[in-house]
């Protein structure tokens, strides 16, 4: 069982910064892969970012390529989303995913696939 923590949303004005956490729980957190997902007002959840267990490799959306970066830190059990040159359209409430990775070393990018989530934290950019 993990349990996840997002932190760090906040309201930031456009081409601001925000840097999310989230922080799991339980001592194997290093077997699971890793998502970020979001949901704007009215909007189906999509897909942000996601990282393997070990953090090499990594998948964005399109729409957040070269603005946003995943990184984990398994010592800290904790997982950041940098978000740079923020857009009104990156606000949303994001949430963070874990699931157990069996295959060695993939990430996952559905939402099926994500067995244990977050409670979200708010992301509001103002233009």
């Amino acid at each position: 069982q993990v349990q996840l923590v997002e932190s760090g949303g906040g309201l930031v004005q456009a081409g601001g910064s925000l840097r999310l956490s989230c922080a799991a729980s339980g001592r194997t957190f290093s077997s699971y892969a890793v998502g970020w997902f979001r949901q704007a007002p009215g909007k189906e959840r999509e897909f942000v970012a996601a990282i393997n267990w070990s953090g090499v490799v990594t998948d964005y959306a399109d729409s957040v390529k070269g603005r946003f970066t995943i990184s984990r830190d398994n010592a800290k059990n904790t997982v950041y989303l940098q978000m740079n040159s923020l857009k009104p359209e990156d606000t949303a409430v994001y949430y963070c995913a874990a699931t157990r990775d069996y295959s060695g070393g993939r990430y996952y990018t559905r939402i099926n696939e994500y067995d244990y989530w977050g409670q979200g934290t708010q992301v509001t950019v103002s233009s």
